[in-house]
């Protein structure tokens, strides 16, 4: 489900200690898009259970119906997100408007839906992506050579091998052999594993920014202009620079009825990062470039920069 366009929505359920028990059917929804039938949905349905992209939880507590009081969204006990990072301002916000809880999911189209999942009952860790499900090993691996499995807390690329791993690409042998080897999957996705077994993703190897040689995260700086309560959506990626060689850059688009300025989102940010990492350049958008998956596509902001 977290990589088909389609999305579904599940009708009351009893939720046990063991899982979500289905009673009714679920709901699938063609075109999530169309926020004014999903939220007719939600409304008719009353789901338990709600599975989407972090870019939909984003918009549905913006829907005029909801900010009118005329839909609730208290049915909803636990809400999966995937296709694209969650930001810990997105997760709180719906889980206030919910009164339920919201995981994180990580997967690939190589590894088949989830391979990582948050746990639904027990601990929670702000930034990991959660735990491998059954039969799915995951390791780190030295991310410029791809050997060497690495210590928790070290970062590297995350390595996958489970039983749902794809075998190939179709007719692809060279492709297939860059990232298929010895039956692990390299993602092209660097993070770490903690003491407990979780897993933390910290962003793509190729979305690195090297500002004046210095390392900066896309995510890491994501999440900063996210807590700001003037911001609704943010990108960051890595400009071509004179002087720095590359700089930091941030698109962003304001909630409805806010303002800010360039100048005082950056004041913001100089609170909670340090200064390489501080966008050198913001730029106010309407909306941002996203798949139909619901991911943001930072090559595409990237693209319109150059």
């Amino acid at each position: 489900m977290l990589n088909m366009p389609l999305f579904h929505v599940y009708g009351n359920v009893d939720v046990l200690a063991t899982g979500l028990v289905g009673r009714n059917p679920l709901a699938l929804i063609p075109n999530p898009r169309d926020l004014d039938d999903l939220v007719a949905t939600i409304r008719k349905v009353r789901p338990a259970l709600l599975p989407g992209v972090p870019t939909l939880f984003n918009a549905l507590p913006n829907h005029s119906d909801v900010t009118s009081g005329k839909v609730d969204f208290k049915s909803i006990k636990l809400c999966i997100s995937g296709a694209s990072p969650l930001l810990l301002e997105t997760k709180n916000r719906f889980e206030i408007l919910t009164g339920g809880k919201m995981v994180e999911a990580y997967g690939l189209t190589e590894s088949f839906l989830a391979a990582i999942i948050g746990p639904v009952h027990g601990n929670y860790k702000p930034g990991a992506v959660g735990v491998p499900l059954p039969d799915v090993e995951v390791c780190f691996a030295d991310a410029v050579t791809g050997e060497n499995s690495l210590s928790p807390g070290e970062i590297g690329e995350l390595l996958i091998r489970a039983p749902q791993v794809m075998e190939c690409y179709w007719e692809r042998p060279a492709e297939t052999a860059e990232v298929v080897k010895d039956g692990w999957l390299y993602t092209g996705d660097l993070g770490y594993m903690d003491e407990e077994g979780f897993v933390f993703i910290i962003d793509r190897k190729k979305d690195l920014i090297k500002p004046s040689g210095f390392q900066v995260w896309p995510r890491e700086v994501e999440e900063v202009i996210a807590s700001h309560p003037a911001v609704d959506e943010v990108g960051v990626a890595g400009v071509p620079d004179p002087y720095q060689g590359e700089a930091v850059k941030a698109w962003v688009v304001l909630c409805k009825g806010h303002q800010l300025t360039v100048d005082e989102l950056r004041a913001y940010c100089k609170k909670k990062l340090v200064a390489y990492k501080v966008p050198k350049h913001v730029e106010f958008h309407d909306s941002l470039p996203i798949s139909h998956l619901g991911k943001l596509l930072r090559r595409e902001l990237a693209a319109e920069e150059e």
